[in-house]
């Protein structure tokens, strides 16, 4: 991937030009657990200035980052990330942990993150995603290829998850993705299984074939361990 970053650095250089103050790549690509044709590269862009006309000068470098299959990055103020550092404690903290500076100043060095807010927006986006998990698996039901899909799509985001929970709980999160799985399940006493099956799909190491039951056993599983993980943060603010 090197000759794609710099490549892409290079494109967004030549966009923003002296208002590109940081590139950072940060989650399981840095962590050591991305998984080819599955992960995705999480980038941070901070200019120092962000107007419309900054964004317009994105379109060239994403046009042709998007084209080799990648997401678009997240964009922020090198002000704004101060400032948001305590409305998004679970994706900050994420950041703090895994992270590599591919271009200029380590933007989130000596960022304060204050966990005022982690434990109501680990539990709204807990439950956000579960919501869109229960509407998505009406059309992915129809197969078991849609339901290994949605699963493994799922995974990664409630993983994410699995470390504010950690953190909720006094306990510093691994890195990898299976030791957060472990982690939380060992704080939780919850059953662990479901997401060690996906994981396996995921990482195609899976020797498991799945028919129609046996997928849909699964999601079932995996559902209802996802509301006990959102219980347990609910029992939190109670307790």
């Amino acid at each position: 991937m090197k000759q794609q970053f710099d490549a892409f650095i290079d494109d967004l250089r030549a966009a923003h030009g002296k208002n590109l103050a940081s590139v950072i790549l940060y989650g399981s690509a840095v962590s050591g657990d991305f998984v080819r044709e599955q992960s995705d590269y999480n980038l941070l862009i901070a200019l120092h200035e962000i107007t419309p006309r900054d964004l317009r000068a994105a379109q060239a470098p994403m046009r042709e980052w998007n084209r080799m299959g990648h997401s678009v990055p997240v964009y922020f103020t090198v002000a704004e990330l101060k400032d948001a550092a305590d409305v998004f404690p679970v994706e900050f903290h994420q950041m703090e942990r895994a992270r590599k500076i591919l271009y200029g100043a380590d933007v989130l060095a000596n960022l304060e993150i204050s966990d005022e807010y982690l434990r109501h927006q680990t539990e709204y986006e807990l439950r956000s995603k579960l919501i869109r998990l229960r509407r998505r698996y009406i059309g992915a039901s129809a197969s078991v290829e849609g339901l290994q899909s949605l699963m493994t799509n799922s995974l990664a985001s409630f993983i994410a998850l699995f470390r504010a929970v950690l953190l909720l709980h006094g306990f510093e999160p691994p890195a990898a993705k299976r030791e957060i799985i472990a982690a939380t399940v060992s704080h939780l006493k919850i059953d662990g299984k479901p997401f060690e099956k996906i994981l396996d799909i995921w990482e195609n190491t899976s020797s498991n074939k799945f028919d129609e039951t046996s997928a849909n056993q699964l999601f079932a599983d995996y559902l209802r361990e996802i509301e006990n993980v959102a219980e347990a943060v609910d029992k939190l603010e109670k307790s």
